[in-house]
């Protein structure tokens, strides 16, 4: 009889497809990328268990604290088919920091979680540079988050992104809707394209009408296809805060899913409706390409796209032309889109014949 029976197999995560070691280098890449995010408040270094924001630090007396978590949604497939990772990290930033400033809140600080079947040090670091960006752009602090590396669970390439945000508002500023009332402006804010939402939409027409997506945008000869369509959410917050902190803003609504039609009710008081012209500013070509490829309806995109308006402000009448102003003063392009009337708590976009292709005149209506 044989003795020396074989020791069992040792195993290693590394066997099972995780790196520690790969997690332990990306957090010393990206250190540099969230200290350059310090801001009052939070000046702690990565790799603690969590994240320590000091309220006092950042000036607040009577402060509330407002959240938003987000993700990129199917955007990320197209970053990840074209390696075009560097700007979904800002839109994740986009998504939660446009999210808190409608309520009149600072965005104060971020944290993030990225997931993938194994890690890509190198993708990561893109990603998380992007995510960076966005905190510096949206003045908050990157001071946390967590990598998850799951084998089995997403295929090869493939990662998904989530986003949280904190941020504070006085208690006396926050901005709730209530002042909005019959005769106000709608202001609105152009975006930078399709932001993060409607791409299962753009991507259904990509595959259906076989897009080369690396060649340049009908469009626009001087930019790829793919790089109009993953151009970063604009991040509104710098030049909206001074304004809110001025209490000249009433209302404000992030232009997201739903469109500009299930948005703006979100923040209108009972009996206000908003009346939204869409011959008040020029349909960008990004939006008339997707409109003519996909034969979209006009009461389709009003309600699937931002259509050019990624964030709407209302205002008093009487104020309107000096926030515009300063709008434009902070490097942003605003236009006069429509105005609060009396009635069922909505919004409708009226379009004439001509306008988003359509052959006569054109309604859309939400009521919220």
């Amino acid at each position: 009889m044989n003795d020396k029976a074989e020791a069992p197999a040792s195993y290693t995560y590394a066997q099972a497809g995780v790196s520690i070691a790969a997690g332990n280098a990306l957090v010393r890449a990206i250190a540099p990328l969230a200290r350059a995010t310090r801001r009052p408040g939070a000046d702690a270094d990565l790799g603690g268990f969590g994240g320590v924001f000091d309220l006092k630090a950042a000036g607040f007396a009577d402060p509330l604290l407002v959240a938003a978590n987000d993700g990129v949604g199917t955007k990320l497939k197209l970053a990840i088919e074209h390696d075009a990772h560097d700007g979904v990290g800002i839109d994740l930033v986009a998504m939660c920091a446009n999210d808190l400033i409608v309520q009149g809140a600072e965005p104060l600080f971020f944290l993030d979680y990225y997931a993938s079947g194994k890690l890509d040090n190198a993708v990561a670091e893109r990603v998380i540079a992007g995510i960076a960006e966005g905190c510096r752009q949206a003045g908050c602090a990157l001071i946390g988050g967590e990598t998850a590396e799951m084998p089995g669970m997403y295929a090869d390439g493939d990662y998904d992104l989530a986003g949280f945000c904190v941020g504070a508002v006085e208690r006396d500023r926050l901005l709730t809707g209530a002042a909005i009332a019959p005769s106000d402006v709608v202001l609105g804010l152009a975006s930078s394209g399709v932001h993060s939402n409607g791409f299962s939409l753009v991507r259904r027409l990509a595959a259906d009408k076989g897009w080369k997506l690396d060649r340049p945008a009908l469009f626009d000869a001087d930019t790829l296809l793919v790089d109009a369509l993953m151009a970063p959410t604009r991040i509104y917050v710098a030049a909206l805060l001074p304004l809110l902190r001025a209490g000249r803003i009433r209302g404000l609504a992030h232009i997201t899913g739903g469109g500009l039609l299930e948005n703006i009710p979100r923040v209108l008081p009972e009996g206000c409706h908003a009346h939204i012209g869409a011959d008040a500013w020029p349909q960008p070509r990004l939006m008339a390409f997707l409109q003519a490829q996909g034969a979209i309806e006009p009461e389709e995109m009003a309600r699937t796209f931002n259509c050019g308006i990624g964030m709407v402000a209302i205002v008093a009448a009487g104020d309107a032309d000096a926030v515009a102003a300063e709008l434009e003063a902070a490097g942003e392009t605003i236009f006069r889109i429509g105005a609060i009337t009396g009635g069922e708590r909505g919004c409708s976009v009226t379009g004439s014949a001509g306008t988003w292709s359509a052959r006569q005149s054109w309604e859309s209506v939400h009521h919220g």
